[in-house]
């Protein structure tokens, strides 16, 4: 059983990794050995509240399936346990982040201090301004 949060609870047999040939460099080694870990598990088999399968999804974004299976492909390192280990910390990490509502944002109104010193800047830089070019006269 992996612990993601104090609600929620995964069982390890709801995971399914798979071990296939990982692209890139690395010569006869990744051409010969499966390390690369692909992580399937289905979100259905959760019971996420509405709003958190809401934010899994969108955390999720192109790794999520139709069907709501999440895919994770991880070939980060060379040996299959470290791939397996990361792939399962990366679906751990997400589904905890899903986790968290966001604190709504509240409306605050500038201080007076801030406005003071806004207004005395944009005066600042108008006094600038207006002092330029000011020693043109032309007599005819």
């Amino acid at each position: 059983m992996l612990r993601i949060s104090r609600d929620l609870v995964i069982d390890e047999d709801d995971i399914e990794i798979g071990f296939v040939r990982a692209s890139g460099p690395g010569g006869q080694n990744v051409n010969k050995v499966a390390t690369s870990a692909q992580l399937r598990f289905d979100t259905r088999k959760l019971t996420l509240p509405d709003d958190a399968a809401l934010r899994l999804a969108r955390l999720a974004g192109q790794r999520m399936t139709k069907d709501g299976v999440i895919v994770i492909q991880a070939q980060r390192f060379r040996t299959q346990e470290r791939n397996r280990q990361d792939a399962i910390d990366r679906l751990t990490e997400m589904l905890r982040e899903a986790m968290v509502r966001p604190k709504p944002r509240r409306a605050t109104k500038p201080t007076f201090g801030s406005k003071q010193r806004r207004l005395e800047g944009k005066k600042r830089r108008s006094d600038v301004k207006a002092g330029r070019g000011g020693g043109r006269s032309f007599d005819d």
